[in-house]
């Protein structure tokens, strides 16, 4: 074993994590945080870029630009099925260390790219695909992660991870405003873009969007390669991880976690370019880091909480809150020739985020609960050998589950926009979009409370 290479590693033996356990793998999680934050900076890069595209001198119709905010969620969800499995496989400080660096050619690629006003719309929708790198480190970083951390902390482990990666939506949203506008690479960022407001001509350096990360992810990419860990027992074929694909769980945590993730990442996703939409006389990058920004932050408090009262409770009342802000939404939005109010509309959508970050702890903190619960249970009555391989197993299928929910989640972020230019295209509102969105809730209540939360539910947690 290479001395980045766990032989050992019992989090759930008490002694071990007293005297080893818990700083090895604080130090993992410290290093796995950033590198997560700047996966999503990139992941939602193009949520900024959009609207800012038109003064740039890009020209492109409304649903047009709605399939740019679409593409990266839809390439991340689709690759984040093939991450979950991969952490096993290749092993948390390898991978880490790859798939941040891989990050380079999305920044890079947008960098060049934005330089230029006549760059093709298709040049555009590739590296639209490109940031789905971004979002696809999530599945491995969470599943990594789930490894390091006993039962009884994971939810916060996770929560925090996530949480504080999920910042990089809220980062990239507030960041790139102030880099555009200045030239912060002088001459080697090229040269800027100009348009003109009031009658004054303005620069712009768009490119900076993809520019201003490569510095970061560079120095984030030899961190984790040189301070990360890989776990020996955590090492499994992606045979020996399928077995998820069979468990009943893994499918009902995978329709919540789209309720919760595909929520937060489908509205960071669309909300600023459906405020321009409709209230065009707002300047949305004023407001759009704000939610993201709330929901990170309200991720760890989501698992915090659930690991105190359990996660299924924690899960269903969000669900309802979440129908609650939506009706709220729908109140102030600009419908049936009424000019809607943006400030009630921005607060509804504040909560909505709070609400996101809050299922996305809980629904993460269930996950391994469930797990470890179904493979005691089969183990019950064969002897303390069968009761050890069960956490073993449980630990395994809980960290594939968590990054294969994750991928599934993510497919949110495609059909958020996308429900939005729709229904802004058919109807000429937003309102029937957010209607939908309400019926998809109403499931995840039932679900949760079903199987989850009532009285005798087959897997309480």
């Amino acid at each position: 074993m290479t001395s980045q290479t766990l032989s050992r590693w019992e989090p759930e033996n008490a002694a071990f994590w007293e005297k080893t356990g818990s700083r090895v793998a604080h130090r993992n999680l410290w290093i796995s945080i950033p590198a997560l934050m700047l996966a999503f900076c990139i992941w939602m890069l193009w949520s900024v870029v959009v609207v800012n595209l038109d003064r740039a001198g890009f020209q492109f119709s409304k649903n047009q630009m709605f399939w740019l905010t679409a593409l990266p969620a839809l390439s991340g969800a689709t690759l984040r099925i093939f991450y979950s499995f991969l952490v096993p496989i290749f092993g948390g400080r390898r991978w880490t260390a790859i798939s941040t660096a891989s990050l380079l050619i999305p920044a890079l690629g947008m960098g060049f790219a934005l330089r230029d006003p006549t760059t093709s719309y298709p040049t555009l929708l590739v590296l639209a695909l490109l940031c789905g790198l971004g979002g696809a480190n999530f599945s491995s970083s969470m599943s990594n992660i789930s490894f390091f951390f006993p039962k009884s902390k994971k939810g916060f482990a996770t929560g925090l991870n996530a949480g504080v990666g999920n910042l990089g939506v809220s980062v990239v949203q507030f960041i790139v405003p102030l880099v555009i506008s200045v030239g912060v690479f002088g001459a080697l960022g090229g040269e800027p873009q100009h348009y003109t407001v009031d009658g004054a001509e303005r620069s712009l350096w768009l490119q900076n969007a993809g520019f201003v990360w490569v510095p970061v992810i560079l120095a984030a990419s030899v961190a984790a390669w040189f301070g990360m860990n890989d776990i020996a027992d955590a090492r499994a074929s992606f045979a020996d991880q399928a077995v998820i694909f069979k468990r009943k769980h893994n499918w009902l945590m995978c329709w919540l976690y789209v309720g919760t993730f595909g929520s937060f990442i489908g509205f960071s996703a669309g909300f600023a370019m459906l405020t321009k939409t409709v209230f065009p006389d707002v300047n949305p990058m004023t407001y759009a880091f704000l939610g993201p920004l709330v929901g990170s932050l309200t991720r760890p408090v989501g698992g915090w909480v659930s690991d105190k009262v359990g996660g299924a409770r924690v899960t269903l009342y969000t669900f309802i809150c979440m129908i609650m802000a939506v009706l709220g939404v729908l109140v102030f939005i600009p419908a049936q020739g009424q000019a809607g109010n943006f400030s009630g509309f921005l607060a509804m959508f504040i909560v909505l985020f709070a609400l996101t970050g809050v299922g996305n702890g809980s629904t993460f903190r269930m996950i391994p609960v469930i797990f470890l619960t179904e493979r005691q249970r089969e183990a019950r009555g064969k002897g303390d050998q069968a009761q050890r391989q069960a956490v073993v197993d449980a630990s395994k299928e809980s960290a594939a589950v968590l990054g294969f929910s994750g991928a599934i989640g993510a497919y949110g972020g495609f059909f958020i926009p996308r429900s939005f230019g729709t229904s802004l295209e058919l109807t000429g509102g937003a309102s029937a979009a957010l209607l939908c969105f309400i019926a998809f809730y109403l499931t995840c209540v039932g679900i949760t409370w079903w199987f989850y939360a009532r009285k005798n539910a087959a897997m309480p947690c």
